[in-house]
């Protein structure tokens, strides 16, 4: 994920943009004593509310779909079928898998309780956590920004949304349609600069969950740990891809392609850096280059498919990492339009420098291989990566790979993917983060899932109660 500052910007009201000092502090004050006084209230409870409260966001996405494409095209250059894709599409379809499942994620899992504590059976509610703050970044800036919204509604519980700032028109539309779908009581939005998120990060939230790059998101756990809050972390690292000599070389070329050069690499989990057995290498980059050419054309920067590098710090950040020595693709840049063609490195090594950070741009380094378990011995080397993704057709290979690596999750032969799927949860491990969502996980990570044993009264043996005096023979039985 990217790894700027948390954003934040102005509420659900239009009087509120960029506040500063007392008039922040009290800005603050007066959405958090609403959304806490909504939630005591328990007005956000019953399935009922809850359902309506998804509706609506479906409803504000499906009437602003055109304005929510137009403000991925101002601050990302984003095609109006990339930003469907991507964001309103990915979010719609969270909204209606939500509601089609509500009504059982809800219900109590009950079973029966070990024999020592009969009559009994226990079971596990789901009670909604309270007061969220969802910060989101700007490379995904709607989706991201109410993806897990949709969790949080689902389990019962209100919300402040914090948009980033480096985005401006996604976060005034996502401001717009926290407006047209909710009182401020249940979802508000906040938008402004760095001085706003430490406002929020200083706030007292019962959960905070935070998608971000990994310096922010260690400020954004020590805020938590301060308060004792709940903390999920959506972070990044430098996810890799390995190509072996079995794998279907024409597929692998055309999904690493679409999977790297989506919004223009700045995607959290594309694929970092290949990792390519040498046998294949040479064709793989053939086939790559020509994925290319179809996806984009011969002049990539007249492509409507094409995003832009979100502002010139970035823009500058990613052309210090590439070496023109070792570019077999692309290479070209505009600082007018802030673009970087779709370029392929080769002979990089692990001390190049485009190895030592989180690429998050159109930029793809290519390591030769000797073996997969070179390759597993390569990953092992850096923190978890947040993706990992295995072309290949060897059953072995790709247990070993599963097996062996730790990786927030991914893909046997296709790239990014993995996370639309509702049914798998989509999270980091270690330095990628903390916690999952999506789907049912998004359910279960803004809940409180509480144990609760009910008793019967019309069995009482005095086995379990004083004086134990010969009674260890029975307990031994029981507890067994």
């Amino acid at each position: 994920m990217d790894g700027s500052p948390p954003s934040s910007n102005s509420s659900t009201t239009a009087d509120s943009a960029e506040l500063h000092g007392d008039a922040l502090d009290a800005r603050l004050d007066e959405i958090i004593t609403a959304q806490r006084k909504c939630f005591n209230a328990g007005r956000t409870l019953s399935r009922d509310a809850r359902e309506e409260s998804l509706r609506a966001l479906l409803h504000a996405f499906e009437t602003k779909e055109k304005l929510i494409m137009d403000a991925l095209h101002a601050d990302l250059k984003k095609s109006s079928a990339e930003a469907y894709l991507t964001e309103i599409g990915f979010t719609t379809a969270e909204i209606k898998h939500t509601l089609r499942h509500l009504g059982r994620w809800m219900k109590p899992k009950h079973s029966m309780s070990p024999l020592a504590f009969a009559p009994s059976r226990s079971g596990v509610h789901y009670q909604p956590l309270g007061l969220n703050l969802i910060i989101a970044p700007w490379n995904y800036p709607v989706q991201l920004a109410f993806a897990p919204l949709v969790g949080a509604l689902a389990a019962g519980n209100v919300a402040v949304i914090k948009p980033s700032e480096l985005a401006p028109a996604s976060s005034a539309i996502c401001a717009e349609i926290a407006r047209e779908a909710f009182d401020e009581e249940r979802v508000a939005v906040l938008e402004g600069g760095v001085q706003v998120s430490q406002a929020l990060l200083a706030r007292a939230w019962d959960h905070i969950f935070f998608t971000g790059g990994t310096s922010i998101g260690r400020i954004v756990a020590r805020a938590g740990a301060e308060h004792l809050s709940r903390v999920t972390l959506e972070l990044g690292g430098k996810s890799p891809c390995i190509v072996t000599a079995s794998a279907d070389l024409d597929v692998a070329a055309r999904r690493i392609v679409f999977g790297k050069f989506t919004n223009t690499g700045q995607t959290c989990v594309a694929p970092d850096y290949l990792l390519v057995e040498s046998s294949v290498h040479d064709a793989l980059i053939s086939r790559l280059r020509a994925a290319i050419t179809d996806f984009y054309g011969s002049d990539p920067k007249a492509s409507p498919d094409l995003g832009r590098i979100i502002n010139e710090r970035h823009y500058l950040r990613i052309l210090g990492l590439i070496d023109p020595d070792k570019v077999a693709v692309g290479g070209e840049h505009d600082a007018d339009q802030r673009y970087i063609a779709p370029t392929l490195m080769t002979d990089v090594t692990m001390d190049d420098k485009v190895m030592a950070e989180e690429i998050f741009g159109p930029v793809l380094p290519i390591l030769r291989i000797d073996s997969i378990d070179e390759a597993i011995a390569t990953v092992a080397q850096r923190p978890n990566p947040l993706a990992l993704y295995l072309f290949t057709t060897n059953k072995q290979d790709e247990r070993k790979v599963v097996e062996r690596v730790s990786f927030g999750g991914g893909c046997i032969n296709n790239a990014i993917v993995h996370l639309g799927d509702p049914n798998v949860p989509f999270g980091g491990v270690g330095a990628s983060g903390q916690g999952a969502y999506h789907g049912h996980h998004s359910f279960e990570i803004f809940s409180h899932r509480k144990g609760v044993m009910k008793t019967g009264t019309f069995l009482d043996p005095s086995v379990k109660y004083p004086p134990f005096e010969g009674k260890l023979g029975m307990l031994r039985k029981l507890i067994g």
